[in-house]
């Protein structure tokens, strides 16, 4: 059974970073791919980045040239490097993790998430 536990959440100013760190087991974590989604109060889940098992990732339009995903295969850990926060980034974020080793940017291509840590931007 995969168990993915997020850490890094919290109040951060506007311009501000963090940096989430998620946790992964149950699983061979280096052949998987992962991903970061956000879901602020009354919208639908969204797609933040994504990692494949060798590296290649992929951003939302929203977040391109501020956060960065990467893992540390040795760690089983996938991290995401949040810069320049706005008060829009504002959210619960979720990580998740694929059965397959390509990336991908939709909910349902990953079967297994955490259970989401807060980032608040204050403006």
């Amino acid at each position: 059974q995969v168990q993915l536990v997020e850490s890094g959440g919290g109040l951060v100013q506007a311009g501000g970073s963090l940096r989430l760190s998620c946790g992964a087991s149950g699983r061979t974590f280096s052949m998987y791919a992962m991903g970061w989604f956000r879901q602020a109060p009354g919208k639908e889940r969204e797609f933040v980045a994504a990692i494949s098992q060798y590296g290649d990732t992929s951003y939302a339009e929203s977040v391109k040239g501020r956060f960065t995903i990467s893992r540390n295969n040795a760690k089983n850990t996938v991290y995401l490097q949040m810069n320049s926060l706005e008060a829009k980034d504002t959210a619960v974020y979720y990580c998740a993790m694929r059965p397959l080793g390509l990336k991908a940017t939709t909910r349902d291509a990953f079967d297994s998430w955490g259970q989401g840590t807060q980032v608040t931007v204050s403006s």
